[in-house]
């Protein structure tokens, strides 16, 4: 199995998260594989910027997932690791990058955003990542 380092962002504007939908018609966060002599951090940073165009500041780490799948190109399995960070952004403006790659995008309210994400370790991600900001901001969360 193929084994690869990857990091993120669960990006905040106000009591939205940022959302992007890939070409599988996903709705996902940000992220990418970790380049050599490169920080998770830093590559989160990357990444985020990379696909969306936004400026995000780490607030600290959000957790681990991972997920496997097989490669019909590589004729193997493959896990991702993926290092989540909790980001935050001065601002709503976004824009998709990698257009053959991600169709749409926007920052929903968190219970929409719920709603929407496909995958429920991400679901959960989001609703951690989430309270950890509010309580490090010293707010209650907005579906309270």
């Amino acid at each position: 199995m193929l084994l690869r380092d990857c990091a993120g962002g669960v990006i905040f504007y106000n009591d939205t998260v940022f959302l992007i939908q890939n070409e599988k018609n996903e709705w996902v966060m940000p992220k990418g594989l970790i380049k050599e002599g490169e920080s998770p951090e830093d590559a989160a940073i990357r990444r985020v910027f990379e696909e969306t165009a936004i400026n995000g500041r780490i607030v600290e780490q959000a957790g681990r997932t991972y997920y496997e799948f097989y490669s019909i190109t590589r004729q193997k399995p493959v896990c991702n690791r993926i290092a989540w960070y909790i980001m935050q952004t001065d601002s709503d403006y976004f824009r998709i990058s990698e257009p053959e790659r991600f169709s749409e995008g926007g920052f929903f309210d968190i219970p929409t955003a719920l709603d929407m994400i496909t995958y429920s370790q991400d679901k959960s991600l989001v609703m951690q990542s989430y309270k950890k900001l509010c309580d490090k901001l010293g707010k209650k969360t907005s579906y309270e």
